[in-house]
């Protein structure tokens, strides 16, 4: 058997395991713990989806913001280094022009030369001074805010570079003039071979404006490095240009490339690089991670806020679901429980029925014998007039037939009781038969001095039913309450016409009365509470009556304030309209 075919078998045990309850737990705790057990198992099948879909949420959103974050970063880098690049380029172009543009004497001339600085001032921006250096590395022209005329550059790394380059920028540095400064340095190649240089500075002010133009928040930071590491620009973060920069960048790279680091302060940070081709500068865009998560932990706080509520939600649902599904399992089983004790009850009122009828059945052929005889004896003592103590002779055989009729009618209700005889219904008047029943036990509850008071319906209407049964339900359940109640007590017989138009009678009395445990096994046959003065068939033999006669009973009692039986009869049998249609 494969591991698919044997899943719905497992899954089956699991549950088996999951909802067992040993039969030796009390009723109480077996609800409990089923309860329980649901709860946790719709708990899981509730919250392990959500929660998985919560994590994956939680992941997939940060992953598509840091993407989108990486992105848009790259985006702006590669825009910001082509303005640097453009910027650059521009100048680098308008002092080549110069150079090519305009003759060796035209440079040397300082009103000339002054006149093409300030024009490429007015159209070019950043420039601060231009020079024009001799072959030997002189500074023999020079238009500026400072005096550098004669300055010799033959060793600084721009005069070597453009003697072998032809052009060059280079990176920021201090120079004669005590600021910090890039140089754009172009050679004008001289027919004789006494090649010039001219060499411009730019303020590095302008490079600030291109990034200042960018409009970075608070907790985000751009900046030019060269080669070496050092600033070219000032850092929000890390420092003033020719600061070093703290933080090791990876290899040289031409396309923007993403580190996440720890600066020196401890912040956590997204860190982006690119090359320059062709000139020894960095631009990097630093950004704080706790800005770029700002609006994922805020939809981190969000998405905990609507987690909780779903979990107290479906945690509400899931008591109240739970408990109303296990108050209708233990209303189930309740009824179950009564329906099988019925069912039992009604096997024992069969049984004892079918005893009933065995008994009755053997006595009423003794007892028929015996009328028979007492009545010869009877008749032979009406032949013989002269006999000594004929008329004793005769009372006592009359004494004998009225005990056989006595013992006929016990037989007769015996025989009743296992429904062996055909009920015979005619209209009956209820309250004159309680009050038939009465006359019987009129003189023990007046020797006891037990009050028996009455509120009988005078409007009552007759019902359909067997005077005899009727009477021994009346008198069964009278007896009971005078054997319940103390000397001196007191009972109570109501009737009256419930809404559904059937005949109440109910009999209160205030003895002793019944716990619950007692009151389950009242109706059982054998069941008896009088410590063996009783054989427990009265309550039972009503009970099974009551039923033949298509009603119900019930009962009502507390310990110490006494016990209401309620019979409750309808106006017409079913069983009886079916044998009159037929």
């Amino acid at each position: 058997m494969t591991l698919y075919d044997r899943f719905p078998l497992l899954l089956e045990r699991f549950f088996e395991r999951l909802f067992f309850l040993p039969q030796g737990f009390l009723s109480a705790d077996r609800y409990v713990r089923l309860r329980r057990t649901m709860v946790v198992l719709m708990f899981l099948v509730t919250m392990v989806p959500l929660t998985i879909m919560l994590l994956i949420n939680y992941h997939q959103y940060r992953k598509t913001l840091e993407q989108e974050t990486v992105s848009q970063l790259t985006i702006l880098e590669n825009k910001t280094k082509h303005s640097f690049e453009l910027f650059l380029r521009e100048r680098l172009s308008a002092v080549k022009y110069i150079a090519h543009a305009y003759s060796t004497q035209e440079l040397k001339d300082t009103s000339k030369f002054r006149e093409i600085f300030f024009t490429m001032q007015e159209t070019f921006s950043g420039f601060v001074d231009i020079g024009v250096i001799d072959p030997d590395g002189i500074q023999v022209s020079y238009v500026g805010p400072y005096n550098l005329e004669g300055k010799d550059y033959s060793e600084t790394d721009p005069y070597r570079e453009v003697r072998i380059k032809g052009s060059y920028i280079s990176d920021v540095f201090m120079g004669y003039r005590g600021f910090p400064h890039l140089v754009i340095a172009v050679e004008k190649r001289m027919r004789a071979g006494r090649d010039m240089v001219l060499r411009a500075s730019i303020n590095i002010g302008t490079f600030n404006d291109i990034i200042a133009s960018l409009g970075l928040g608070p907790e985000e930071d751009a900046f030019l490095l060269n080669t070496k590491g050092v600033l070219q620009t000032s850092s929000k973060f890390y420092g003033q240009v020719l600061d070093d920069f703290p933080i090791q960048l990876r290899s040289k790279a031409f396309q923007p490339t993403i580190m996440e680091t720890t600066d020196p302060q401890g912040r956590d940070v997204l860190l982006s690089y690119v090359h320059f081709p062709k000139l020894e500068f960095v631009l990097v865009f630093v950004k704080l991670r706790s800005k770029i998560f700002h609006s994922w932990y805020a939809l981190k706080g969000q998405m905990i806020v609507v987690f909780l509520v779903g979990l107290l939600v479906i945690a509400f649902i899931i008591f109240q679901l739970t408990g109303l599904m296990v108050r209708r399992i233990k209303q189930a089983d309740e009824k179950r429980e009564a329906a099988i004790q019925e069912l039992e009850h009604s096997q024992k009122l069969s049984s004892i029925g079918q005893m009933a009828a065995g008994v009755a059945h053997e006595i009423n052929n003794p007892l028929a014998i015996i009328n028979e005889k007492t009545g010869l004896m009877l008749d032979l003592l009406q032949g013989k007039p002269d006999m000594a103590k004929r008329e004793k002779f005769q009372e006592l055989c009359k004494a004998i037939l009225r005990s056989v009729e006595r013992a006929r009618g016990i037989t007769y209700r015996l025989l009743g009781f296992a429904r062996r005889l055909e009920t015979h219904y005619e209209d009956l008047d209820v309250n004159e038969i309680i009050k038939d029943v009465l006359g019987f036990l009129e003189r023990e509850a007046k020797d006891r001095n037990v009050a028996i008071r009455l509120e009988l319906d005078p409007e009552l209407e007759k019902i359909s039913s067997d005077q005899g049964q009727l009477e021994q339900i009346f008198l069964n359940l009278l007896n009971n309450s005078l054997e319940a109640v103390k000397d001196g007590g007191e009972i109570l017989i109501r009737s009256w016409k419930k809404k559904d138009g059937r005949t109440a009678i109910s009999l209160a009395d205030n003895g002793s009365g019944m716990g619950k445990e007692v009151m389950k096994h009242i109706f059982e046959p054998f069941y008896s509470t009088k410590k063996g003065k009783g054989t427990g068939l009265g309550l039972s033999i009503t009970y099974g009556i009551v039923k033949n006669l298509g009603g119900d009973i019930t009962v009502e009692s507390q310990v110490g304030r006494g016990t209401t039986f309620t019979v409750s009869l309808p106006k017409k049998v079913m069983a009886e309209e079916g044998e009159n249609d037929v």
